[in-house]
């Protein structure tokens, strides 16, 4: 009661305003307005067709004929998560120009404002198909996003430039999809070529909208395709005819990384598999994953400089595993029935973690890159996640979720803060899987008996699989027993050490050099960064500008951050050989390194107390022994 009573004085001795106040606003409601996906036919066919011949402006314009299922409203989407991007990628601000009309007449659309990927109409009655017209607007710099057409090649990639009807699994939705190049272009893509095939303009067999979004085309002005197997292709486009020039060894690596994958994983969910690499300087750079194809591209110089270093020569094998692993069998919080719903990361970690595995396996045996370099990432691998800080309040897991958290955003202190670490701690997971399994058989069974049960399933179809944690496990232990469930939790949910224990199990362990191995040269030169991540903590470009900075390293304690510019080294203007000079130089002294280094509009000089030299992680050979590492690397007979 008395409660009441100081309730009710309080209220008494309101001011007049405040008991006439308005009433605080409540949130409209939301109220999502397109229509889920279901697993039911689709009344019709659509019909594509792009015309990509205005490269001088990078415009692709589109027609599209899509069948409707009668009057009334009706939802045309863009695709928002896209397959092998783990995040909402659609890029739907290049779309521009938008029209849709039926029978001559055009349709009003309004787009919805919880979803901009969704476009609403009122078809007319009488309507059998809409004709929607738009233009694709390709990037023209690098700033705006991932540039896809120049003068001389393009990647068209169906996604970015369609729309779809919502309601429907896109599986269940068929399409006849064309193309028009420009004069003189070749095109290569997993698609099969109609028989009406005329000039420069390409169409294509009737599929269905899921498997036209997986199946994309490069086209270029200079374009050569080397056979390599009887069911896969090496497809090159090229900036310039030289740069196509590939001599017969270089051929013949690609054609053992075809044979060394499909021995790995048995039975192939492909009738034929195409390379599509694109070797340019222009186009934006893509490593993609697709059942049928990949899309790649390196720099000019990748035939020609092949004997300078293999560094990043592993992208052709991790793509061409993602066509088992990712593609054919996919995590199944993965799956979605449509590019809307949102897709869920969280077995990244063997979708993309064993096929970064698989990318260096298969391009040791292969000859993609020599044994030696592939121990080099190793070693390069296993230091970075040594010393890593992150993993002491961020478990694996978590991120899997980084594309969606960070979308793949510049981060200041990414040993801290990590980023997408399912790829390179994943392999060390299935390093650390593999030598386990090998310990446990005496080196009688290996990942290669996980890899044919787990992904060479049900050979020659070309569909989806899913799987779950409990499906890895299962398998597994098929292969040898062991609490694998146990192992796999730990490393995924667990903060605390890198699983490095293959190390030592594989007969090596991990070292520091002062001398840089040649792999690791050639991958400063491929990223073209100067790379002190186990010297001093940093990495930084041609002019000295820091662009990677380790937590709690030496310039980290100095107070050094991202987009700090090195000016001077002792007095002398930045190069990257007299800072590794002065950091020998140093090495077992007492005299500091002086920097003079800028961050925006203010200077200062650093006094570097670095006195243990370069370090350079290695893979040092214990004892002369058998190395069940060396056999990992072996090919296969």
């Amino acid at each position: 009661m008395r409660t009441f009573i100081l309730f009710a004085a309080f209220a008494f001795i309101l001011p007049a305003s405040a008991q006439n106040a308005p009433p605080l606003p409540q949130p409209l409601p939301r109220i999502d307005q397109v229509p889920a996906a279901r697993d039911i036919e689709y009344p019709g066919t659509m019909r594509v067709d792009i015309d990509a011949t205005d490269t001088a402006r990078a415009i692709y314009r589109v027609k599209q004929s899509i069948p409707v299922a009668g009057p009334g409203p009706m939802t045309l989407l863009y695709p928002e998560w896209l397959p092998g991007n783990h995040a909402a990628r659609g890029p739907i601000a290049t779309v521009a120009g938008l029209k849709i009309s039926s029978g001559g007449r055009p349709i009003t659309w309004r787009r919805d404002p919880l979803d901009v990927f969704a476009f609403h109409i009122d078809v007319p009655a009488g309507a059998r198909e809409l004709d929607v017209r738009f233009e694709h607007l390709s990037p023209t710099e690098a700033d705006q996003g991932r540039i896809t057409m120049t003068p001389d090649m393009l990647n068209l990639q169906w996604e970015k430039m369609t729309l779809y009807p919502a309601g429907w699994f896109v599986r269940n939705i068929p399409v006849r999809a064309g193309v028009r190049l420009p004069a003189g272009f070749k095109a290569a893509t997993s698609l099969d070529v109609d028989t009406n095939k005329a000039g420069n303009v390409i169409t294509y067999k009737p599929v269905s909208y899921e498997t036209l979004v997986d199946s994309p085309i490069f086209a270029g002005r200079h374009f050569r395709s080397i056979p390599l197997l009887n069911d896969v292709d090496l497809n090159v486009m090229a900036d310039r005819p030289e740069d196509l020039e590939a001599t017969p060894e270089q051929i013949a690596a690609h054609r053992r990384l075809a044979e060394q994958a499909e021995k790995v994983f048995g039975g192939q969910h492909y009738d034929e598999y195409e390379f599509l690499l694109a070797l340019t300087d222009q186009l934006g750079g893509i490593g993609l994953e697709h059942l049928r194809s990949s899309e790649n591209r390196k720099s000019r110089n990748y035939f020609t400089d092949w004997n300078k270093g293999s560094a990043g020569r592993d992208l052709l094998a991790h793509e061409m595993t993602h066509s088992w692993n990712g593609k054919y069998r996919r995590g199944a919080d993965l799956f979605t029935p449509d590019y809307r719903m949102p897709m869920q990361n969280t077995l990244l970690w063997v979708y993309e973690g064993q096929t970064q595995f698989w990318g260096n396996i298969l391009s040791a045996r292969s000859g993609m890159m020599p044994p030696e370099d592939v121990k080099a990432e190793l070693a390069r691998t296993a230091a970075y996640y040594d010393i890593l800080p992150g993993r002491n309040w961020r478990p694996l897991i978590d991120t899997t979720h980084d594309p969606i958290i960070a979308a793949r955003r510049p981060k200041p202190y990414s040993s801290y803060q990590r980023s997408e670490d399912y790829y390179s701690e994943g392999m060390l997971i299935w390093l650390d899987v593999d030598s386990i399994i090998r310990d446990r058989t005496g080196g009688q069974r290996s990942i290669d008996d996980f890899a044919r049960a787990f992904f060479g399933i049900n050979p020659g179809h070309q569909g989806i699989v899913t799987y779950r944690f409990d499906d890895v496990v299962r398998t597994l232990s098929q292969v040898t027993p062991y609490d694998w469930g146990g192992y796999l939790r730990q490393r995924v949910e667990q903060t605390g050490d890198a699983p490095l224990d293959w190390i030592k199990r594989g007969g090596y362990r991990l070292a520091y050099s002062e001398t840089p191995p040649l792999y690791f040269t050639s991958r400063e030169k491929d990223r073209e960064i100067l790379d002190l991540t186990y010297t001093i903590g940093i990495t930084a470009t041609k002019d000295g500008t820091i662009n990677g900075i380790a937590w709690d390293s030496p310039l980290f304690n100095e107070g050094v951050t991202t987009g700090t510019q090195i000016l001077a080294v002792n007095g002398r203007a930045y190069s990257a050989d007299d800072l590794k000079s002065a950091i020998r130089a140093a090495k077992g002294g007492k005299d500091a390194i002086k920097l003079l280094v800028k961050k925006g509009s203010s200077y200062r000089t650093i006094d570097l107390h670095h006195h243990t030299g370069l370090r350079y992680p290695v893979l040092e050979k214990i004892g002369t022994g058998p190395s069940s590492l060396d056999a990992l690397l072996a090919p296969l007979p």
